[in-house]
Order: C-alpha cells, then sequence, then structure tokens
C-alpha cells in the first residue's frame, strides 16, 4: 500500500521491502512494477491527453538537460516549468528531469500522464510517490508562485491525495483555451524584453506573493 504520510527522511531510512517497493521509481519517473503498481490500459492518459508512441527531446532552457515532451502548448508550459525550478529552486543535474514514456506501469492515475508527454517528474528519486513535505518553504514559495502564474494549468503532485513532490502536470484537456491562452503568454515573454521567468521573476515580490495565496486559497 503506498504510504501517504511517507516523509522523505523516514523513506530513506525505510528498510521494509514493502516501504521500499511501493517508493522506488525507474529512470523513465514511473513506478517500477510491483504489488502497488498496475499497467495503465488506456489509449489518453488521465488528464485526457493521447498517449504518445514517440516524443521530442527539448532543452531546458538554461540548464543544458533534456526531457521528452508532446510538441506545441504542453512542452511550452512544462519547459517553463523546467526552466523556473532550475533557475529559483536548484540547479538541474543529469537525471533530474524525466518526462514521456513508454512504460505503462503506475502506482498512481495521474502518473500517465508521463506517456501523453504532458506531465513531468523533477528528481523523482527524491520525491517518490507517497512523500511528502520534503521542499523548504522557500522553495514551496516559488513552486506555489509558477502554479498560480499558469493560472490552474499546471498541477503540483505535492497537492494531490497521494502525493508525489516531483511531478507536475497539465491539468486540463489539451482542448481547453486556458492552455492555449497560457502557451500563448509565456511565448510572448520569451520572445518579449526581460525573457520573463528565466530567472528574472521575483516569487518573493509583495504583490506576487499575495496573487499566489489568493490562487492557492482559491484552488485548495
Amino acid at each position: 500500500m503506498t504510504q501517504t504520510g511517507l516523509s522523505r527522511r523516514r523513506f530513506i531510512g525505510a528498510t521494509s521491502g514493502a516501504a521500499v517497493a511501493a517508493t522506488l521509481v525507474n529512470l523513465s519517473g514511473t513506478a517500477v512494477a510491483s504489488a502497488d503498481t498496475r499497467t495503465w490500459k488506456s489509449a489518453t492518459s488521465k488528464n485526457g491527453w493521447s498517449v504518445l508512441d514517440e516524443a521530442t527531446a527539448f532543452t531546458i532552457e538554461g540548464s543544458g538537460r533534456k526531457v521528452s515532451l508532446a510538441e506545441g502548448d504542453a512542452a511550452t508550459i512544462l519547459l517553463h516549468v523546467a526552466r523556473r525550478f532550475h533557475y529559483e529552486i536548484d540547479s538541474l543535474r543529469a537525471g533530474d528531469v524525466h518526462g514521456w514514456t513508454i512504460n505503462r506501469e503506475v502506482a498512481e492515475a495521474y502518473e500517465s500522464n508521463y506517456l501523453s508527454g504532458s506531465a513531468i517528474a523533477i528528481r523523482p528519486v527524491a520525491y517518490p510517490v507517497g512523500a511528502k513535505d520534503n521542499l523548504y518553504p522557500n522553495e514551496l514559495v516559488v513552486v506555489r508562485d509558477i502554479l498560480a502564474e499558469l493560472d490552474g494549468v499546471v498541477a503540483w503532485g505535492g497537492d494531490f491525495k497521494t502525493p508525489k513532490e516531483s511531478h507536475f502536470e497539465i491539468a486540463l484537456k489539451p482542448s481547453h483555451p486556458r492552455v492555449k491562452g497560457v502557451a500563448r503568454k509565456i511565448l510572448g515573454w520569451n520572445d518579449g524584453p526581460g525573457n520573463h521567468g528565466a530567472g528574472a521573476t521575483d516569487a518573493f515580490d509583495p504583490e506576487r506573493l499575495k496573487v499566489s495565496r489568493t490562487f492557492t486559497q482559491r484552488t485548495s
């Protein structure tokens, strides 16, 4: 059984086979097959995106790291999340970011979103399914700012009933107007002066903190 109350400290110190099996991940960022996993058989992932046979590898700005994602809006949005993590939380290292996978074994239904290239896991070994409260307060401020900035288009696994704090997903179907609107907004930032979001964003600005807190309260 997946342990929803498992902290990172307790996870690292766990010695029982059941605890480890419930939280192990493979290099694709999805769960290793165990008694706590199942095979995702649908042609669409949980968030309504089509499962892909292949995906495009994109470079995460400033990090030199690559991640495979669905082309178009999903890639635009999730690359923005990854680059803000890199610039504002911690530098990404080799193997830190996982996206699209062909592995259909999932511990939680939301992990099926990797199959469609519409989700990423940042350091899934450090932040596995079931572990929570692993981010420092300043890191959590940045995550909350990202979620508010993207207007609910991206959901964070740390907010799920069974958490996975490494997990970020497109929360809406591909045809939803907010998906396209947020992607256009990000592209405008990328093409405009100041390259908004690429290390230029101050998540601790009082006005941004206010917006972030309001958004969190509204969506919790």
